[in-house]
């Protein structure tokens, strides 16, 4: 079975042996890891571990805030300017697909939005290069990788204004120096672990400016000030972030995984450049190393080829409702052998159609 599923995505399987075991009995406690009490001491050790392994991972500073939240990255999409953005300040945002879009309807609930740079005009298959972030702008915030359009950013902007981004899709990817960022948030459902928790990295420095009253739960400060336990946390998907996050540590960090992710990405994207068969739209210097997009012209074909994908155990293989076409997850977790085994795949079809 090969897992191209775009989020919730593949895990490695140290992972879900680990996290099965838990669930019938975690740490010879003879208690299920869905049972045991949130504060006690059994788990307060998963979540500081949980927080210490990013904080490793990632070489933060010591200002910079680990939190594990619930909900998914789309709530970060208005809590972001609730704490950030007051109603007379201007953040700055670039649109470069869905989520970016989406995060910019959100923010202009709370105050004004400079939208410095679109990629619509062509269907966001390329990132927007030639742009001026105002030095005003209380924030400027980005989508690191296009999960549905297939593009990422791969370099940080340069700017004196505080940086905010959106890495669901592609954090723990690729070595960056995180600490240029005052916030950076990720749904943990691609790269992290399982689906109902939220990776929010924060610089305090960046909280308590803006003059609204804000709801106790909605409020980072009070986050940091509860160690992420303001309320009852998901033990569970905090587990499982752990557990992935070891097996990342122990698989040489995020240095040692952008090799091999560079590897999987440079195998696909060689292969449907020497097909013309398959279609890749996005610009080659945007492409992502995490989310490759393609399509075949002919209707007949595409649905044949989606066909002969199913019937060799291929999974989460097709593109988004919104765009079509097919589109392979290539995350931290996907072996390097499904990589060969859908470029084969697609050699054997384009040769007896192409």
């Amino acid at each position: 079975m090969h897992n191209f599923n775009s989020g919730p995505s593949i895990l490695p399987k140290e992972v879900f042996q680990q996290a099965s075991e838990a669930v019938l009995n975690y740490n010879n406690s003879s208690l299920s890891i869905l049972e045991i009490g949130h504060r006690t001491p059994m788990f307060e050790s998963i979540l500081h571990e949980a927080q210490s392994l990013v904080k490793e991972l990632m070489a933060l500073d010591n200002n910079k805030q680990v939190l594990f939240l619930h909900g998914g990255a789309s709530t970060q999409f208005f809590q972001i300017p609730m704490n950030l953005l007051d109603e007379k300040a201007m953040a700055a945002y670039l649109d470069c697909g869905t989520w970016g879009t989406k995060a910019i309807k959100e923010a202009k609930l709370f105050g004004k939005v400079d939208v410095v740079a679109s990629s619509k005009d062509r269907n966001y298959s390329y990132i927007p290069k030639d742009y001026q972030v105002p030095d005003n702008a209380v924030y400027f915030h980005y989508t690191t990788n296009n999960t549905i359009e297939g593009t990422q950013m791969h370099a940080i902007p340069e700017t004196n204004v505080p940086l905010v981004a959106d890495m669901s899709s592609d954090i723990l990817s690729m070595s960056l120096d995180f600490n240029r960022f005052s916030l950076i948030y990720a749904g943990a459902q691609k790269n992290i672990g399982a689906a109902g928790v939220n990776i929010v990295i924060v610089d305090e420095a960046m909280l308590g400016k803006v003059s609204r009253p804000l709801p106790s739960m909605m409020d980072y400060r009070e986050h940091i000030k509860n160690g992420s336990m303001l309320n009852t946390p998901p033990v569970f998907a905090v587990f499982v972030c752990m557990l992935t996050l070891r097996w990342l540590k122990a698989k040489g960090g995020i240095a040692g995984m952008e090799g091999i992710n560079r590897k999987k990405a440079a195998l696909v994207y060689d292969t449907l450049d020497s097909l013309p068969l398959f279609q890749a739209p996005v610009a080659k210097e945007d492409r992502s190393l995490m989310n490759v997009v393609f399509r075949i012209d002919d209707p007949v074909l595409e649905k044949e080829f989606q066909q002969i994908c199913r019937d060799n155990n291929m999974y989460g293989f097709t593109g988004h409702r919104s765009v079509g076409g097919f589109r392979l997850s290539l995350y931290n977790a996907l072996p390097y052998e499904s990589v060969v085994a859908v470029t084969d795949l697609m050699k054997d079809f384009a040769k007896k159609k192409g």
